[in-house]
């Protein structure tokens, strides 16, 4: 029997109140299932992302955070790639036990670099010699590189995270998408949307350009659904985490500081 193909949208930050500004998502539920979705501690992108692609907590699979203490090196490293840091079978094991000859196509998602995957798309600067960074992604296959270049121009590394996040990088992702749909036709996509939380951070969950930004990542979305449903693909959409306001701030320096477990120069 073979698989029905599936596409898994990761949108950052995706609550039930936003979805009263995403029409097109919110119909996914209207036309299927839905229901709550419980996240990790730590609430971050690697531990959560872990989670979803080997069902087991960070307890197990490893990754604590977005980065951690390297005891060996004697450094915090942030944003590690390589997959070996992720402990335990990832769901396409699974699947290929079942399915041999299943294909996965991992856009974006973390932990890319080094997985079994048969298609990546991740981000990875190019470092010069002399201190420069200049974006860039990694892809498998090599040749994939050059298709989304010449069709999507360069992946936009500085639209991605940080302060210029922005539609800019997840309609990138989203094109990205839809070239390897159609071109190569994995039964599981996943797909990595990162920017809409940023703008809850800055503005709040509340406010009307958090608000707007949802509903603009909903607009980009949907020619990517019209595709997924023409293909007989289902769809699932969920979130790492969400926004809530919050009235009461917990300096956790200013404490480290008071205990004399940090020392600052300024």
């Amino acid at each position: 029997m073979t698989p029905t193909p599936l596409l898994v949208l990761d949108v950052v930050g995706l609550t039930p109140r936003l979805l009263d500004h995403m029409p097109r998502l919110e119909s996914l539920g209207q036309s299927g299932s839905r229901a709550p979705l419980d996240t990790v501690l730590p609430a971050v992108t690697c531990a959560a992302q872990s989670t979803f692609l080997t069902g087991t907590m960070p307890s197990e699979h490893g990754i604590v955070g977005n980065g951690w203490y390297f005891r060996e090196l004697g450094e915090v490293l942030l944003w590690r790639q390589h997959n070996g840091l992720v402990a335990g079978d990832k769901l396409w094991d699974a699947a290929r036990r079942a399915h041999p000859g299943y294909t996965v196509a991992n856009i974006c998602w973390w932990y890319a670099m080094g997985a079994d995957t048969d298609i990546t798309i991740t981000p990875r600067p190019v470092y010069y010699a002399d201190g420069r960074k200049e974006a860039d992604c990694y892809t498998r296959p090599p040749t994939l590189h050059d298709e989304l270049t010449e069709k999507l121009g360069t992946f936009p590394l500085f639209h991605f995270w940080g302060p210029g996040a922005d539609l800019v990088s997840s309609q990138w992702i989203i094109d990205a998408t839809r070239h390897v749909l159609a071109t190569r036709h994995p039964d599981l996509t996943l797909c990595y949307l990162p920017h809409l939380d940023y703008d809850l951070q800055r503005f709040g969950p509340d406010d009307p350009r958090s608000h707007r930004a949802a509903t603009e990542l909903d607009r980009a979305l949907t020619p990517l659904l019209d595709d997924a449903r023409a293909e007989g693909r289902t769809v699932v959409a969920l979130s790492e985490y969400g926004i809530t306001r919050a009235d009461r701030p917990v300096d956790i320096n200013r404490a480290l500081r008071r205990a004399g477990l940090l020392d600052v120069h300024t």
